[in-house]
């Protein structure tokens, strides 16, 4: 079978879900993976207990990804069994990133001297890289978008698009950028870690609708 010219489909992250209603409707709009925060500040924050229960919720082939910020290597081993992929969404090494027995992905903040091919270099074991809009002191879910031109289209690492994406400008992202995956969790709440079932239709739709142009 020739292959050439199949249509790509964009992956699809949900992050921040602490309701396992909202973790039944992921599953059921296919989304691929479902973003679990650790990171205490985050108004989406969920406790290890939690990670238990709403991560064994989580069927076969949805990844379960767990996002954690400059936190201690024991916090995230003692996670590691609920989880599949790990997000590094600090200023952590590579180094530091590839001591656990996961895959995993490096976030970065589009500050205006950030060099994305010495990213890729730095973090070359990471499965893939986040792209999330910088704001100072903010290490991501700033519900900000950034200029999706200066993602270069030869970046040898997978580009996973984040920072302020919602129904409304999803497939602007998707026909721009053609990321690997998109990352969304402001966008389809009502309120910090509640999700809004049509804001989820809406968005996995809009993607679906992009891919298929």
């Amino acid at each position: 079978m020739n292959h050439i010219g199949r249509q790509k489909r964009t992956r699809i992250k949900f992050c921040g879900l602490t309701r396992a209603e909202d973790i039944e409707r992921a599953v059921m709009l296919g989304a691929d993976a479902l973003g679990f925060v650790m990171w205490p500040k985050s108004a989406r924050a969920i406790t290890y207990d939690q990670l238990v229960a709403l991560s064994s919720a989580v069927p076969a082939f949805v990844t379960r990804v767990g996002l954690f910020v400059d936190q201690p290597a024991e916090l995230i081993n003692a996670c590691l069994p609920h989880l599949d992929l790990i997000q590094f969404h600090g200023n952590e090494s590579a180094a530091f990133c590839a001591q656990f027995d996961r895959p995993w992905v490096k976030a970065l903040r589009m500050r205006d001297d950030i060099d994305l091919h010495q990213a890729a270099t730095q973090y070359h074991g990471a499965q893939a890289l986040l792209l999330d809009a910088y704001r100072p002191g903010v290490p991501g879910g700033t519900g900000e978008v950034f200029d999706w031109s200066r993602i270069p289209a030869d970046l040898a690492k997978p580009v996973i698009l984040a920072g302020g994406l919602t129904a409304a400008n999803i497939a602007s992202a998707v026909d721009q950028v053609t990321p690997y995956a998109v990352d969304v969790s402001g966008g389809i709440e009502g309120t910090f870690g509640c999700k809004d079932a049509e804001k989820m239709a809406m968005f996995a739709n809009q993607v679906a609708l992009a891919d298929a142009r």
